[in-house]
């Protein structure tokens, strides 16, 4: 699992590293936990621009077999979320990679998050932590946290031009001081066998560590000798932006919204309205919601447009198969039915809908199509071996031979149609209720064509013979 919690702006690498430290002492705790290994900050790199307020912890479990009897992933969650509450930290629970993927595609890290967008960095500010207060409220929300985006801790220290030149001293020379001296500077590299050490020079922790002090404890060389800085410089601690994101030619605001609700949709449209009562956005100011959320509304647009598109070609490849409008609206007719099995497994389950699961229901239908067509195929032999049979007898074909015609064609059907159903269950059941990398995605798949096989068979030979009948008997007179 991937911990990501986030705290306020202006936190000390001391603090963070405190913070840090007493969280992975905690998560180590659980009886499922093998490892820990957490980071604040940002590494080494341009590609990982995060602020040292925020951790990143990734946490290696042990086989679910070594779990505690009847623990769940929802119920380990649950359970650290409630062992890490610390004042001042957001908590937000996720998988790495997945992590990964959200925040390249939509920045936001939570199940869901709101883009306030506006010009104005202090109303950002201001709008994004009313969000967040609303949003907290709401039912479902494990932990709501609204960027400072104004909320950076700097200090500045402006040259004192006159005092420079009473002294004889450039602005550059006092730059110099004040990097070597607060920033540091690398002064050598030391060889040891393969591996290289910068070294790099710098006044001790307990001179630069308060920045009331540094204009008394650090001192610029002079002519005349050593000068505190605060006769050269004025110091001084302000605030300002951590960072600034900007969208759509707009400065941006982001709050994290942590969920485990299992209907994202439900939730946001909750979220919603709440923030729609209590918060209201000046002109030029507005809010949309994204993270999983966006992603969940871009694939229902294009389930929109695929689901229609699927059934429209099962009805045209039918019509080109059978060549009669009554035998390919007989299948398509039957389709719906075929489908229930799989909502009734999907509800044993306890599974929500998603793009896996529509993808399920999608090769559904089509197997449910297929052995439609099958069974139609087969009463057709066998209501033309009867009429032809009548015709040598020299008696017209009835309701009767019909009937016995339906039967006959069907009762051909049970074995290669048993033979189907055995076959696909025997390969979607152990995806079903297989474990593992990825299994969560592959299971929401199968079960809809597990469950839509069982009703699938009852529709095979029972529906469909029932309509194939109504409509044979209509075309008898």
């Amino acid at each position: 699992m991937f911990y990501m919690p986030a705290a306020l702006p202006g936190m000390s690498v001391t603090e963070a590293g405190r913070l840090l430290a007493t969280t992975n002492r905690i998560l180590k705790t659980f009886p499922e936990v093998v490892s820990v290994y957490g980071k604040a900050g940002r590494a080494n790199t341009a590609t990982d621009p995060a602020p040292l307020e925020m951790f990143e912890t990734v946490i290696n479990l042990k086989p679910k077999d070594q779990w505690r009897p009847g623990m769940t992933t929802d119920g380990l969650i649950a359970e650290m979320d409630a062992a890490l509450k610390f004042p001042g930290l957001a908590n937000s629970w996720t998988m790495p990679i997945k992590a990964r993927i959200d925040m390249l595609s939509t920045g936001i890290r939570t199940p869901v998050g709101v883009k306030v967008f506006g010009k104005d960095l202090e109303t950002l500010e201001r709008l994004a932590q009313a969000v967040e207060a609303a949003v907290r409220k709401v039912p479902g929300a494990s932990s709501a946290y609204a960027e400072r985006v104004a909320g950076g801790y700097y200090i500045d220290i402006d040259p004192r031009r006159e005092q420079l030149a009473r002294h004889g001293l450039s602005i550059d020379m006092l730059q110099e001081v004040i990097a070597t001296a607060l920033g540091g500077e690398t002064v050598t590299t030391t060889v040891e066998g393969l591996e290289r050490y910068a070294v790099s020079v710098r006044y001790a922790r307990g001179l630069r560590d308060d920045p009331a002090r540094l204009g008394s404890d650090v001192f610029v060389p002079t002519m005349n000798g050593p000068i505190p800085l605060g006769q050269l410089a004025e110091v001084k601690l302000t605030r300002g932006a951590p960072a600034i994101r900007t969208e759509n030619a707009l400065l941006a605001a982001y709050v994290y919204v942590d969920t485990r609700e299992a209907d994202l949709g439900a939730f946001v449209e909750r979220a919603q309205r709440a923030v729609a009562a209590e918060v209201a956005f000046p002109q030029g100011y507005y809010a949309t919601w994204s993270g999983q959320f966006e992603n969940m509304e871009r694939a229902k647009e294009k389930m929109k447009i695929v689901v229609p598109f699927t059934l429209a070609l099962i009805f045209v490849l039918l019509y080109l198969n059978f060549g009669r409008l009554a035998e390919t609206l007989i299948v398509m007719l039957s389709v719906p039915f075929a489908l229930v099995g799989g909502v009734w497994l999907m509800w044993w389950l306890d599974y929500q809908m998603s793009v896996a699961v529509a993808v399920g229901f999608i090769a559904l239908a089509g197997v449910a199509a297929e052995t439609g067509v099958i069974m139609l195929i087969y009463l057709d032999q066998a209501w033309q071996e009867m009429r032809a049979r009548c015709r040598a007898e020299g008696r017209v074909p009835g309701v009767a031979e019909l009937h016995r015609a339906i039967m006959e064609g069907a009762v051909e059907r049970v074995r290669p149609k048993m033979m189907t159903v055995v076959t696909i269950m025997a390969g979607l059941l152990p995806i079903l209720w297989g474990s593992g990398t990825g299994s969560e995605v592959m299971s929401r798949i199968a079960a809809p064509m597990v469950g839509g096989m069982v009703s699938s068979t009852v529709l095979t030979l029972a529906v469909i013979p029932a309509l194939y009948a109504l409509v044979k008997r209509r075309e008898l007179g």
